[in-house]
């Protein structure tokens, strides 16, 4: 079944520490790691996992690839993922259009996301660009503790959007930043108990990203379908 990614990309991790209780001064001199990478984003690229737990049937659907990500002026986002496990899509976004490839039909679906995209490029940013200010203005902000994520210490900052709209999608996000203020693993609770966790690895910040690396690969013959007409 067809349906759009958001963020799409995620995956498991095994947690060596169980989170600890953590002070306001802790969480303040975490968001100050956060802000001062975030003023100085420009682009990643990273592999990328992702788990998306559908909690009626308790069953995970799990995929990986590569994502790249790149923020013009003020939240202005360009993005594309490409998935290759286990069944290969590409989803570009860029501004108020997602297009999603899926290669073995040869097909683009395109999705008109102009009510949406304050949302997606909220999201697509977290973490990655973000600045304190940002993040306190749009959530409440908790620090759940230290944990160790693939060897890694890490800060688990817990997110609860303030925005009725975002609520209606998202009840919680819960994000694991590393020690230079980005993230390494990203997870967003759902409605029902259903959830996405995305984990990422080879992060590369601000590298030299072509405009070829932000476009579908798709042949000059592949079909465009327009789901929502």
């Amino acid at each position: 079944m067809r349906r759009i990614l958001v963020l799409t990309v995620f995956a498991a991790a095994s947690f060596a520490a169980r989170p600890q209780p953590a002070t306001n001064g802790d969480l303040n001199a975490l968001l100050d790691r956060v802000d001062k990478a975030g003023s100085g984003f420009r682009a990643m690229s990273a592999n990328v996992r992702r788990v998306q737990h559908t909690a009626v049937v308790n069953e995970d659907t799990i995929d990986s690839g590569v994502i790249f990500l790149k923020r013009g002026r003020g939240r202005d986002v360009r993005m594309l993922i490409d998935l290759t496990q286990p069944d290969p899509k590409q989803v570009e976004f860029q501004g108020h259009t997602v297009e999603i490839y899926y290669p073995k039909i040869n097909t683009i679906d395109e999705f008109d996301v102009s009510k949406q995209r304050e949302l997606l490029e909220q999201l697509f940013l977290l973490g990655f660009g973000s600045s304190r200010a940002e993040l306190q203005s749009s959530y409440t902000l908790r620090l759940v503790g230290p944990d160790t994520l693939a060897g890694q210490k890490t800060q688990v900052l817990e997110l609860i959007p303030k925005s009725n709209d975002v609520r209606q999608h998202l009840s919680k996000i819960e994000m694991w930043v590393g020690g230079d203020g980005y993230p390494l693993q990203q997870k967003f609770y759902q409605k029902g108990g259903d959830y996405e966790l995305a984990t990422y690895s080879d992060v590369k910040i601000n590298p030299d990203l072509p405009e070829s690396s932000l476009k579908l690969k798709a042949p000059k013959n592949a079909k465009r379908d327009y789901p929502q007409k």
